[in-house]
């Protein structure tokens, strides 16, 4: 399932987004994320690796984007195959080239933390 082509739209021309998730016992985080959109589909990956609390709670309960205002609930499907990582790594090459944290979201520990999202 992919989102509206205005939702995709969005994403794509948004340099940072909020992610929200909730913790087992229901508290509500929210965090400044990088977000890549390679043709309908949106990636997100996080500098932090597998122990990053945000991403722990999405793969468990799904979270939601908050961008301009607007909350996109999603769910998050484990993208770490090689070329799903390749996709999204020049992704981010490309968007954020002039990114000082650009480098901290290549390195290999955080490379298995790279999810599609789909509409919850």
């Amino acid at each position: 399932m992919n989102f509206p082509k205005p939702t995709v739209a969005l994403l794509d021309r948004s340099k940072e987004v909020d992610i929200e998730t909730r913790s087992p016992k229901g508290a509500a985080h929210a965090v400044p994320i990088w977000v890549v959109v390679d043709g309908d589909d949106v990636f997100i990956r996080t500098y932090r690796g597998p122990t990053s609390r945000w991403y722990r709670e999405l793969l468990a309960a799904g979270g939601a984007l908050v961008v301009d205002g607007k909350r996109i609930p999603v769910k998050a499907i484990p993208a770490a195959d090689s070329a799903s990582v390749k996709r999204v790594s020049d992704g981010y090459r490309k968007k954020y080239r002039k990114g000082s944290s650009l480098d901290s979201m290549l390195v290999p520990l955080v490379l298995p933390t790279t999810v599609r999202l789909e509409p919850a």
